[in-house]
């Protein structure tokens, strides 16, 4: 539908619905026919044998490996979606640089009290536990760092899923929409 594909970038803590969201988002806007992909951080560090000790510099490779995959292949559709923790803004204001108004940040805000009632994936007690010693934003040396660049924020820990995707599509056809006006 685009000449241009449009790549919108979930980042937030683990649990915080990154994926959920993303995913909801991909079904509605599949149902509008536009072609869509979405990359999921953890489903791409698995595809790429990444390690999974998380520490700065492999957090930092893993976010710029899937940068560098959505440079390769952003012709072939209208949305990338990628659901990545990225916790470090210079990765992300990479990418920012790179796909220009293209670009498209949504922070996934949660607090961690609420992160850790919900824990989704089983990574907050097994921190607690001392299982896993590396958890950002819970018992990592890593903290998680916001952006100062115009994103849209969605906190999942006072709206529900539904509101949620509500807002980010209609941001996103929004903005989609500017980007067409911009061109003429």
């Amino acid at each position: 539908m685009f000449t241009k594909s449009k790549i919108v970038w979930f980042t937030g803590l683990s649990g915080s619905g990154k994926s959920t969201l993303s995913k909801i988002i991909k079904i509605k806007l599949l149902k509008k026919k536009y072609k869509i992909l979405l990359i999921d951080g953890d489903v791409f560090r698995k595809k790429k044998n990444v390690s999974n000790k998380f520490t700065k510099k492999e957090i930092i490779q893993n976010n710029l490996k899937i940068i560098d995959y959505i440079k390769n292949i952003k012709s072939k559709y209208d949305f990338i979606l990628a659901s990545v923790i990225s916790p470090l803004k210079i990765t992300r204001q990479k990418a920012n640089n790179i796909f220009k108004d293209r670009y498209y940040e949504i922070y996934v805000k949660c607090d961690i009290k609420t992160l850790v009632k919900r824990d989704t994936k089983g990574l907050y007690a097994l921190a607690k536990k001392n299982k896993i010693k590396n958890l950002i934003g819970f018992n990592s040396k890593i903290k998680y760092e916001v952006t100062k660049y115009n994103k849209l924020v969605i906190n999942t820990s006072k709206y529900n899923v539904a509101d949620c995707s509500k807002k980010i599509i209609n941001y996103i056809l929004k903005w989609s929409l500017n980007l067409i006006g911009k061109k003429k």
